[in-house]
């Protein structure tokens, strides 16, 4: 890949627990790989690739246009099945930023993936990331919305000091809700791989928290809204009924 940056790569395996095959779902006739696919695209940042272990979801990105890439089945996380994707692809180190885009998130705004991107126009910045200003009080205090808790630096951005699944920080102001889009320098994510799980990311079960115990620097661009995660039968019924409505 001479001369490409930017490499956006969406890591999709077909084994989820809650939503067994999920990559493959029906949304509006398509799959909902080829939905996130699209709106990676729209980006128009650079490169789009799927990192799968299953032949059939390879397939399908192929079928819509797409170029997939199969990596091992064994792999802890999305981070590591995006590295080794990387690897394959761009041996020569071409790509000096590696976007990881989630497979379930079909309601994505390219516009976000920019946002996240931008980040890193800052040399000190090692990962960009997002996260919007929760509006529903109940978020505020539910453990699957994770917080992204951070020093302004201005309107629309935090440098992160901390991501948790408490209501946090307390007092009064906005708290944020994270969203798990990441834009790695390319050194970053390779030295994020090797790394080992970290004792806050083990205790709260959140990746993320290893980078920033390692003295990884990660800011936040904060946008208007979360894209939905599908994770379960019901969030497939609402995307469904959201792209519909966009049609």
């Amino acid at each position: 890949m001479p001369g490409q940056d930017i490499l956006i790569l969406i890591p999709a395996r077909m084994a989820a627990t809650r939503l067994p095959g999920k990559p493959l779902a029906d949304i509006l006739g398509e799959p909902m790989i080829v939905h996130v696919m699209r709106r990676a695209k729209a980006a128009r940042l650079g490169p789009v690739l799927v990192a799968t272990d299953a032949e059939v979801v390879a397939a399908a990105v192929e079928k819509a246009g797409g170029r997939a890439i199969m990596t091992r089945t064994d792999h802890a996380s999305g981070s590591d099945r995006i590295f080794e994707a990387l690897e394959i692809v761009d041996p020569a180190g071409e790509a000096r930023i590696v976007v990881n885009v989630q497979g379930d998130l079909p309601t994505l705004d390219p516009n976000d993936i920019k946002a996240a991107v931008a980040l890193l126009d800052d040399p000190a910045v090692d990962i960009g990331t997002l996260a919007a200003v929760i509006a529903r009080p109940e978020e505020r205090t539910n453990p699957n919305i994770v917080k992204a808790v951070g020093t302004p630096l201005g309107p629309h951005r935090l440098r992160s000091l901390y991501f948790t699944r408490a209501a946090a920080p307390s007092g009064d102001g906005p708290l944020y809700h994270h969203i798990g889009l990441y834009a790695y320098r390319r050194q970053a994510l390779e030295r994020f791989v090797g790394l080992p799980p970290s004792p806050l990311e083990k205790r709260e079960k959140l990746e993320q928290l290893r980078a920033l115990e390692a003295g990884m620097r990660i800011d936040v661009a904060i946008v208007d809204s979360v894209p939905l995660g599908v994770d379960a039968p019901d969030d497939l019924e609402t995307a469904r009924r959201l792209l519909s409505a966009h049609r």
